[in-house]
């Protein structure tokens, strides 16, 4: 049972504590109180100048787009606060008292929490408050209220994601020189985040920003069940630097590689991987391959949404289909039409994904699924408007799919498994083993199940699959 006056009792000490340090107040205020008429004289010159040209769109999107930066600015302070949260305590030797306290690990992590957050948020609530009416009393603009609704709850949710981020780094690393450096792996994709959402917003697509606003509450929850599974008091109280024991890493990947745990103790060969070892990854893949197919099964739906929603214009279809022509082609976002061109883009595209899985904690993997088959259900609703047979459609993908698609499913769902380990519960103790011995069978799956797969799935690709196609659209017309 959560303590709600014991987590109260420690956001209030933790607040109390910041606003008496000048050095965190000061630059907040300045951010507050002059940083929104700062911007309020930027969109007026902006104005005045597009003005001379007639062109008052511009300046009307850049009301907005200012108004989210007024509030993102006063939030980067919570990376200061939230990255001192554990290891500014350790270092100014007030943590022991802390961790001595009968709060739970839960209720200490909650309590940091909210207390680098309310403080940020305050200010920047405030500092958007001040740029709407200094805009509003200057030039009459008022944001729509779905849109300040929106920017409100977008300026929350980056607030969250990083002191979430903040949060875990200061709880993992031993000095505050080591969690400030840290500290760019929270703000540099936050900064590409809001740079990609006001691209969207110069636009006017401001339904995005509800895209942004979920995937950010995502990452939060991912990064908070993160630091709860990280989370160790005995860690905290430690002073020693951890050196990065490579030869150590190496001789215990190589052991999980060749005598696979829960395999009897037998060493790794072939027929034992496939007639024994292949169904206990299997096993322990279970979850991970049943959430890869929903979020499969989720794009597939999706892109049938879609294609429904945004029909194409009805395509000139060739009366002659030339088999030749294909064994050429090549697009910049397409192999060529050869079985080893194929084969490696494949390759390509599902190994860069899964090494991508652990620094986005899976979902990069997850949306290699939602998007190709999220194009797979595209390009068979646009076929289906346009009055084509699905039997046409089921030729350029069954006869490869069924070897790739099998394929793709058990790589991603390893490669999950991989992004899984930080944020699974009771990892604390026994991570590097947990890392180690999914790497192993992510990389078992992949040199001995999917390279096969994928062979097989790219010369039925280039050499089947164009016959098959021509043979029934010859037969169709």
């Amino acid at each position: 049972m959560i303590s709600l006056s014991g987590i109260s009792t420690l956001v209030s000490k933790e607040l109390k504590d910041s606003l008496r340090d000048w050095r965190i107040i000061t630059p907040i205020a300045i951010l507050t109180l002059f940083f929104p008429w700062l911007m309020d004289i930027t969109a007026q010159l902006a104005r005045d100048f597009v003005a001379r040209y007639g062109a008052f769109l511009i300046a009307e999107r850049m009301y907005p787009f200012l108004l989210m930066v007024v509030g993102f600015f006063p939030i980067t302070f919570s990376l200061v606060i939230a990255l001192e949260s554990f290891v500014g305590e350790k270092e100014r030797l007030t943590l022991e008292p802390l961790l001595a306290s009968p709060l739970s690990d839960l209720e200490l992590f909650l309590g940091k929490f909210l207390a680098s957050l309310i403080l940020p948020c305050t200010a920047s609530f405030l500092g958007i408050t001040i740029y709407v009416a200094g805009l509003y009393f200057s030039t009459g603009y008022f944001p729509p209220p779905t849109l300040l609704t929106q920017i409100l709850i977008l300026t929350f949710c980056e607030a969250l994601v990083m002191v979430a981020g903040a949060v875990v780094v200061s709880n993992n690393a031993t000095s505050v020189r080591a969690a400030n450096l840290l500290a760019s792996f929270i703000i540099v994709p936050m900064a590409l985040a809001i740079q990609g959402i006001s691209i969207a917003m110069f636009w006017a697509n401001y339904n995005i920003l509800w895209l942004a606003v979920a995937g950010m509450l995502t990452v939060t929850v991912l990064l908070m069940r993160m630091g709860l599974a990280l989370f160790n008091r005995e860690h905290l109280l430690t002073t020693q630097l951890e050196k990065f024991d490579l030869k150590g890493w190496g001789e215990a990947f190589l052991s999980s590689f060749l005598r696979r745990p829960g395999n009897k103790g037998k060493p790794f060969s072939l027929a034992n991987f496939y007639r024994e070892e292949l169904r206990l990854i299997l096993a322990d893949l279970k979850l991970p391959i049943a959430f890869v197919g929903i979020m499969a099964l989720a794009g597939l739906i999706g892109g049938l949404i879609f294609a429904l929603a945004n029909p194409y214009p009805e395509l000139v279809f060739p009366e002659n289909f030339d088999l030749n022509k294909l064994k050429h082609v090549s697009w910049e976002f397409l192999p060529p039409l050869q079985t080893h061109a194929i084969f490696f883009h494949n390759l390509r595209a599902l190994t860069l994904s899964s090494l991508l899985s652990l620094i986005t904690i899976g979902v990069m993997p997850s949306l290699v699924a939602i998007l190709n088959m999220g194009l797979v259900g595209f390009v068979g609703g646009e076929i289906a408007i346009l009055g084509q047979k699905p039997l046409l459609f089921a030729a350029f993908v069954l006869p490869h799919g069924i070897f790739e698609i099998p394929a793709a499913i058990l790589t991603i769902a390893a490669a999950l498994k991989i992004g899984a380990v930080p944020i699974s519960p009771g990892v604390k103790d026994r991570l590097r083993d947990t890392f180690l011995l999914s790497l192993a069978d992510w990389l078992k799956v992949l040199l001995f199940v999917t390279l096969p797969l994928l062979l097989v799935a790219a010369f039925i690709e280039a050499n089947v699959t164009p016959i098959l196609v021509s043979w029934l659209y010859g037969w169709e017309g």
